[in-house]
C-alpha cells in the first residue's frame, strides 16, 4: 500500500483554511481522505488499469458540509491523475458534478 500526504488549500468560499489530504492505495482500490474535528471525508476509487481510475464514491459528513472538503478531495484526485499520467472515470455523481463545473479539468477525465 502506498500512502502520500499533501496539503491542499481550498478554493472559493470555504470555512476551513487548509486541508491535509492523505492517500492510500492498494493493488485494486484506493482512497483520498481528510479529517477535521474528529470527522473524516473520503473519496474512494477502483484501479481499472495503470491508465485508469474509477472514482466511485465520495462521502462528506454533515459536520464538514459546506467547507469545501469534497471539492478538495476531487481537486487532489485531478492533480494526481495529471502528475501520474492516468485518467479518471467519474462514476461517483459528486465527482462528475465537480468535473462539469471545471472544464479546465477535462484533460484528467475519460467520459
Amino acid at each position: 500500500m502506498v500512502s502520500a500526504r499533501t496539503n491542499c488549500a481550498p478554493q472559493q468560499r470555504r470555512t476551513l483554511s487548509e486541508f491535509e489530504i492523505d492517500r492510500e492505495e492498494g493493488e485494486s482500490k484506493g482512497r483520498y481522505f481528510l479529517s477535521h474535528g474528529g470527522a473524516e471525508a473520503e473519496l474512494t476509487y477502483s484501479i481499472l488499469s495503470p491508465q485508469t481510475r474509477i472514482a466511485d464514491h465520495t462521502a462528506v459528513p454533515d459536520s464538514m458540509r459546506g467547507t469545501g472538503a469534497g471539492h478538495a478531495l476531487v481537486s487532489r484526485l485531478v492533480q494526481d491523475a495529471r502528475r501520474e499520467g492516468w485518467k479518471i472515470v467519474p462514476l461517483c455523481p459528486f465527482v462528475n458534478r465537480e468535473r462539469a463545473k471545471h472544464p479546465d479539468w477535462a484533460d484528467a477525465f475519460n467520459v
